[in-house]
């Protein structure tokens, strides 16, 4: 990816993000921690269960009913028979 300037870089550029929409995708609970700092920090995080191939990447954003996540780590695609199954991608939401 370039910036602005010519570099290259890793920074996303969400200002000029283009949303989706994808059919067939259920967002469920999957762990939870807390900060024990001094600043009060939620982290929750949440696995996504696509059907069929999902062309997502790690730092990637989902939108799930109003709320934004992050794609942490690579997805996990399946394949039946030689056909895709299913994705299935680590979320990650931070309030705090």
């Amino acid at each position: 990816m370039t910036d602005r300037y010519g570099n290259e870089t890793t920074v996303r550029d969400w200002d000029a993000a283009v949303s989706r929409p994808v059919r067939g995708v259920s967002v469920q609970p999957a762990v939870q921690s807390e900060g024990d700092g001094e600043r009060q920090v939620l982290t929750t995080g949440w696995r996504l269960i696509c059907r069929g191939r999902l062309d997502i990447e790690p730092g990637d954003r989902v939108i799930h009913n109003s709320d934004t996540y992050e794609v942490k780590g690579k997805a996990a695609r399946w394949s039946l028979h030689g056909r895709p199954h299913n994705t299935v991608a680590a979320l990650e939401r931070v309030d705090g």
